[in-house]
């Protein structure tokens, strides 16, 4: 797990977030709020393609990756490489979890599950808010 004191290459302040994210994009990528689930655009997406980072376009994850929870969010079984998000312990809400944030900007992105029994390479559910995210469909 990384340490808190690895510096994102973007950095804005709440005001200038505010400027480029609507309120509950905000909330969540910026705020660790969390989309209902089963209500965000990705959760059914089949679309071949590349997931960015909505608050600064990072490429985060391919649709390859993702598979099919059934948890009511947009799952992925690895990030395209390790170094595109940060994994910190997040105690909140009374849980021990692993909270996922874009290594670019820091925004929160959604938590990371092992050891669920998904017949997946890496048995692990990055469980990611579709608000988090925005898809570049592949050519």
């Amino acid at each position: 797990m990384e340490h808190e004191t690895q510096k994102p290459e973007v950095r804005k302040t709440d005001d200038e977030w505010r400027a480029t994210l609507s309120p509950a994009e905000f909330r969540v990528l910026r705020r660790a709020g969390t989309e209902a689930p089963w209500t965000g655009e990705y959760v059914s997406t089949k679309t071949k393609g590349v997931y960015r980072c909505r608050a600064c376009g990072a490429e985060l994850f391919a649709s390859d990756t993702k598979f099919e929870s059934h948890c009511g969010w947009p799952s992925y079984f690895s990030p395209l490489a390790e170094d595109r998000v940060r994994l910190l312990e997040d105690s909140t809400l009374g849980m021990r979890r692993v909270e996922v944030r874009c290594a670019r900007c820091d925004s929160h992105l959604g938590h990371v599950f092992e050891g669920e029994g998904y017949p997946t390479p890496t048995d692990q559910r990055y469980c990611i808010n579709s608000i988090s995210l925005t898809l570049e469909p592949a050519e």
